[in-house]
């Protein structure tokens, strides 16, 4: 038994507009979070990004028909999703991966903006 199925969305920012990261970050705290906060089936979700190169959206499933049903309508959706709208260009990758383990720390996790400029 493995600790979750996930999915990795990621876009390139090479191309994008140059306050794209910005437009990001106030997306995913603004906007984004609620969302994902009460979605079925979804353990966790990260949002990564290194400025200038590119960013993603991390998704950890408790189920696998969890992240199958996501996968599939965000796939169907994937050129007009909010994250395409403000880069500008559909994904560069939707992957599948395996979480074989999850150890959670003494800090543990807190949800909200990381220590980018939000």
């Amino acid at each position: 038994m493995n600790a979750g199925y996930g999915l990795s969305v990621r876009w390139s920012l090479q191309e994008a507009p140059a306050d794209v990261a910005q437009q990001l970050r106030d997306y995913v705290i603004g906007t984004s979070m609620a969302r994902f906060m009460f979605l079925d089936g979804l353990a966790s979700k990260t949002w990564r990004m290194v400025e200038g190169s590119w960013f993603e959206g991390s998704y950890v499933f408790a189920e696998a028909v969890h992240r199958d049903d996501f996968e599939r309508d965000f796939r169907a959706e994937a050129e007009e999703s909010a994250g395409s709208q403000i880069i500008g260009s559909a994904p560069v990758s939707i992957e599948r991966f395996e979480v074989v383990a999850i150890a959670e720390g003494p800090e543990g996790f807190r949800r909200g903006p990381g220590p980018g400029r939000a």
